[in-house]
């Protein structure tokens, strides 16, 4: 056996139109259609979500990325002012970037850039925070008496005593966009099952969702919602595993050993489950494949786990070879395996029909991001899904659609949003806004320093600050 191997990716030739080094093309004007608005008024345009809301990609919230967020798209479609809490490049501290594509290497940027607007008279209209959580939208006013704890909501809400949903009230909005409810599974599914142990509970979800959704109607502004995708289909999860499935086909091993769901009991995963994506490996862990079958503790060093207590009564034995003995398994964090998986899909459905329930009952337009996402996924094996003219998958890296921290869409990616929210609402109300042109605008995955092709690994420290 190879002391060390590393997952291949197969990658499409990355072109300039999906790699710049710090693009800051302007937005792309609306087509020459002027839009019909009827009865949709954006006079006061208001988002409310999390990190997908905010236009958050590759680990980072940076300003030539929240250009590009869906909301901000859409007010340009109509011609309404939007305000964000812009950060300069390289946005929060921890941008993903391509160091070199030959090894394909991701490192992370430690620089920081800062709040442009920070002494914006009002709230901005952009109230999308990475990070939260359900809960978060109509009780937390800053970080500190937040559910999600996450450092961002001091960022938008700039502890001004309102919680977001209150930010979003005093606008008096004409018209709402809510997107929430992702990190409520999420958080689960990246974890591998293991933090949180359980995702928010879905009577709980539904309460929540229904008081804000009250909340919101009694505002009398016109509102558009979305669902919730299927978090197991992106890339952050289906990535890694056919990479090591076929590898170890190859050398005729038939599973790996998991510690499941926390027990270091020697779980067998056979690699059938990786192949066909009913177990599923989080991208963070693709360095860490390189120690499979390698009598070495050093993974658990890199991971920062500390394994002594466990060395001392017995329990691991790192002279085994990693992965494929029962006493020096792989880690729960970094599987999610079948009952894992089928956790955040019950959850997930769960969530969606409160969702569509609350959205019909209340007259809201509805997007149905789950199905669409669903029908790009399914399309990857048919040769991709065209939006003019550009064909997007999910793969990671050259499908387009997904930024390199594997959960996040690309600039074009909200773009594809920004379309399905206007379908949506053209078709609710009857109006005629123009649909955004995702080909006029730039690739997002940022090239920071060298051009070559090949393998895939990522520089110790490039997930470290990730928010959802």
């Amino acid at each position: 056996m190879k002391k060390k191997f590393l997952i291949g990716i197969a990658l499409i030739l990355i072109s300039v139109l999906f790699i710049s080094c710090e693009d800051r093309t302007e937005l792309t004007a609306p087509t020459s259609a002027s839009p019909n608005l009827g009865a949709v008024n954006f006079t006061s345009f208001v988002s409310i979500g999390n990190s997908l809301t905010a236009g958050y990609q590759s680990g980072s919230l940076y300003e030539s990325g929240q250009n590009y967020a869906f909301g901000n798209l859409i007010a340009k479609q109509v011609g309404a002012s939007y305000a964000q809490p812009i950060i300069s490049d390289p946005g929060i501290k921890g941008r993903i970037e391509i160091k070199s594509l030959n090894p394909f290497t991701l490192t992370y940027n430690q620089n920081a850039g800062t709040p442009t607007n920070i002494s914006h008279p009002v709230p901005y209209n952009n109230l999308g925070i990475p990070g939260i959580v359900l809960a978060d939208v109509m009780n937390a006013t800053e970080t500190v008496n937040s559910y999600s704890k996450s450092a961002a909501i001091d960022l938008v809400l700039r502890k001004l005593g309102m919680t977001q949903f209150t930010q979003a009230k005093i606008q008096q909005p004409t018209f709402i966009s809510l997107w929430i409810g992702n990190n409520d599974v999420l958080g689960f599914a990246t974890s591998g099952g293991v933090k949180p142990t359980t995702p928010t509970d879905a009577n709980t979800f539904a309460f929540l969702y229904s008081q804000l959704a009250d909340s919101i109607a009694a505002l009398g502004a016109k509102v558009v919602v979305a669902n919730i995708p299927d978090v197991t289909t992106i890339p952050f999860f289906t990535t890694v595993g056919p990479g090591v499935a076929q590898k170890l086909s190859s050398l005729g091993i038939a599973g790996i050993y998991y510690q499941a769901h926390g027990q270091y009991n020697g779980t067998v995963l056979p690699v059938s489950a990786l192949a066909n994506f009913s177990a599923l490996m989080t991208l963070t862990g693709s360095n860490y494949t390189s120690y499979l079958g390698i009598p070495s503790g050093k993974f658990y060093k890199d991971y920062g786990v500390d394994i002594s207590p466990l060395l001392a009564a017995g329990i691991l034995d790192t002279t085994q070879v990693f992965g494929l003995h029962p006493k020096n398994p792989w880690p729960d964090a970094l599987i999610l395996d079948p009952t894992e998986i089928a956790t955040a899909k019950s959850t997930t459905n769960a969530f969606n029909n409160t969702i569509s329930a609350v959205a019909n009952a209340k007259g809201f337009a509805f997007v149905n991001i789950n199905s669409i996402f669903n029908q790009i996924r399914a399309a990857d094996f048919t040769g991709g899904t065209v939006y003019d003219g550009v064909v997007f998958t999910t793969t990671f890296v050259s499908g387009g659609l997904f930024s390199l921290d594997g959960v996040h869409p690309t600039s074009r990616g909200q773009g594809i949003l920004a379309t399905e929210f206007i379908k949506a609402i053209n078709a609710k109300w009857g109006v005629n806004i123009p649909l955004v042109n995702v080909s006029q605008i730039p690739g997002s995955l940022i090239l920071a320093k060298k051009n070559s092709l090949g393998l895939p690994l990522f520089e110790k420290g490039t997930f470290d600050n990730l928010m959802f």
